[in-house]
């Protein structure tokens, strides 16, 4: 059974940063990829980023580029989410989730969420 365990989320100021975790057991990833996904009260779940555990390619939605960096630590089994330059907008909770398929397909396994706050 996978489990996927985010951290690192909080409370910042506008311009701020956070990095968040996403640790995962039960399975060691070799191929498909780890996404975060975020969801603002009333909007839309949201592919934010994603990277594939075979060749570390990413992937980020238009709004984050330039400001999140995702990564990942084989040897840990985890995958991070630098946030920097933070805006209000990107409060919300923040998911994780692993696809076996690849960063487009469908994200067989998700964590619990993790809240992140930007105050303006």
């Amino acid at each position: 059974q996978v489990q996927l365990v985010e951290s690192g989320g909080g409370l910042v100021q506008t311009g701020g940063s956070l990095r968040l975790s996403c640790a995962a057991s039960g399975r060691t990833f070799t191929s498909g990829a780890v996404g975060w996904f975020r969801q603002a009260p009333g909007k839309e779940h949201e592919f934010v980023a994603a990277i594939s555990w075979s060749n570390g390619s990413t992937y980020y939605t238009t709004s984050v580029k330039g400001r999140f960096t995702i990564s990942r630590d084989n040897a840990k089994n985890t995958v991070y989410l630098q946030m920097n330059t933070l805006k209000p907008e990107d409060t919300a909770v923040y998911y994780c989730g692993a696809s076996l398929t690849g960063w487009a397909g469908r994200y067989d396994y998700w964590g619990q969420g993790t809240q992140v706050t930007v105050s303006s």
